[in-house]
């Protein structure tokens, strides 16, 4: 086994214990949370794949980006929610039943929505795009779906293991995690670099932005499903992305590297909205107690 081969299966791995982590606390309820409330998840599914496609389809106009920089945004665009995100929003005291029950619904309906969806573009942009529901569906089932019956399971049958387990899982799936991209982060550094310029990092921010923005507005009343919801409609499926890159447009050897970059630029806006989210809540609870 050579060491990209190695690289490769730490990510798979901490990608599934995180999920499994977060399973071992998650309950039948809240995976099925938001498909108990039309109205929410009618808001969520607006909010990331109504707003951001047609967002990322005029960022793709506007700007002259790299070819790489343009087909990952609309491909980030159309693709469901990470497998990690549940952990980062329920850190910033994000709705844990909210942030479990999206991951669900977003997976679930990306197997029909993403083929769709890469067909409808195609067809706006004049070209041929597709991607079969078989591979939009074994992503969703390896890094979503089987983790999280799994843990959900243990939990229903092993209740006082998974609490005991939970946090050393998590522990070690963090550890994986960062242990795994950062080589690849330092390896791809020179690919990312060559599409600095021409506009692609202020595209880049711009996309994160207004999706934290439009998660922000239609995230409901509660500041909690506000959070939820910003960090789900800038924070999209590397994994799906890739794929729907590589069946396409597979000469394009650089849209990994534009990934990479949106993951950077987007851990950064994110952790700025965060510290925002903190002072206003901070503010807040202040001015309750005076």
């Amino acid at each position: 086994m050579d060491l990209a081969t190695l690289i490769l299966l730490a990510l798979k791995t901490s990608i599934f214990l995180t999920v499994f982590g977060l399973a071992l606390k998650t309950t039948m309820d809240d995976a099925l949370y938001l498909f108990r409330r039309p109205a929410e998840l009618g808001a969520s599914l607006l909010s990331m794949y109504v707003i951001m496609p047609l967002f990322a389809a005029a960022l793709v106009a506007l700007f002259d980006l790299h070819p790489a920089v343009e087909i990952a945004l609309i491909a980030l665009a159309v693709s469901p929610v990470p497998p990690v995100l549940p952990k980062k929003q329920i850190k910033a005291r994000g709705r844990g039943s909210y942030a479990m029950g999206l991951l669900v619904a977003a997976a679930v309906l990306a197997i029909v929505f993403v083929p769709l969806a890469v067909d409808l573009l195609g067809r706006v942009f004049g070209g041929s795009a597709q991607i079969s529901v078989a591979t939009i569906a074994q992503l969703v089932l390896t890094t979503v779906i089987l983790p999280l019956a799994a843990g959900m399971a243990v939990r229903h049958f092993a209740p006082a293991f998974a609490d005991r387990t939970g946090t050393l899982i998590s522990l070690v799936a963090a550890v994986l995690l960062i242990a795994s991209a950062l080589p690849v982060v330092i390896t791809a550094w020179p690919a990312i670099s060559s599409l600095i310029g021409n506009g692609t990092i202020v595209a880049i921010v711009a996309f994160v932005i207004v999706g934290l923005a439009a998660g922000h507005a239609l995230g409901g009343p509660e500041p909690e499903d506000r959070t939820v919801l910003a960090f789900s409609t800038a924070s999209r499926h590397p994994g799906v992305a890739l794929a729907l890159a590589s069946a396409n447009f597979p000469g394009e050897k650089l849209v990994l590297a534009a990934v990479l970059l949106y993951l950077i630029v987007n851990a950064v806006v994110s952790m700025l909205y965060m510290k925002w989210r903190h002072r206003g809540r901070s503010s807040i609870e202040a001015a309750a107690h005076t």
